[in-house]
């Protein structure tokens, strides 16, 4: 392994699958340079019914679909890790992914309003040099002041706000006021939890020692 800081390591070499600009930007603030890479893979298709489990499930199948399509490559040429996440919230026990119409968005961000929620993350980095996969979770809790109707109205309306995982950009700066409390770290709220992500980097890495 390097004896540099990992971030700074030339030969250490990293694919990221996610869709979310948000991921991407916390990844490349950690300082690692990494290449995205898509999997398709039919989200709906894999239920659970606890949020744990959901996005354990759904980071594996990430992981999977990836892993397959590198199959045919040189080895050599492979990078050192894959990283894969998912991330649910979860308000008043009911499991938010991203909605599916305005008025599950709606729907969705009503139930904030004074309430308390969580952001379920599962973060899975798998060492493609060896196959070993460490993964953890990270659940921050996001308490909230009243919601106003008219706020709700707006960003359903605009759309941009409500395409993600419970239906709320939660740290838009038009979203902030509305937090009473942060129980937790805003990188984990986006979806990727810096420390954690940092502490299974280190420990995929120790299995090519």
């Amino acid at each position: 392994i390097c004896s540099k800081p990992l971030a700074s390591c030339d030969s250490l070499k990293i694919i990221i699958r996610s869709s979310s600009p948000a991921r991407r930007a916390i990844l490349s603030d950690m300082g690692y340079e990494f290449t995205v890479m898509s999997a398709d893979i039919d989200e709906k298709a894999i239920r659970r019914e606890k949020p744990e489990e959901l996005v354990k499930a759904l980071a594996e199948a990430k992981a999977d679909a990836i892993q397959l399509n590198l199959r045919n490559r040189d080895s050599r040429d492979l990078p050192t890790l894959l990283i894969t996440s998912d991330q649910v919230k979860v308000s008043k026990g009911m499991i938010r992914e991203r909605p599916t119409s305005t008025e599950e968005a709606r729907e969705f961000i009503k139930g904030y309003s004074g309430d308390v929620a969580f952001a379920v993350n599962y973060i899975l980095v798998t060492n493609l040099s060896t196959g070993g996969r460490k993964g953890g979770w990270d659940i921050p809790e996001i308490y909230f002041h009243h919601i106003p109707d008219e706020f709700i109205k707006k960003v359903v309306k605009e759309g941009g706000m409500t395409c993600v995982a419970g239906g709320l950009r939660l740290m838009h700066p038009s979203s902030l006021p509305f937090i009473k409390e942060l129980v937790g770290t805003m990188d984990s709220v986006r979806g990727l939890p810096k420390n954690l992500t940092e502490k299974l980097i280190r420990e995929s890495l120790q299995e090519t020692v």
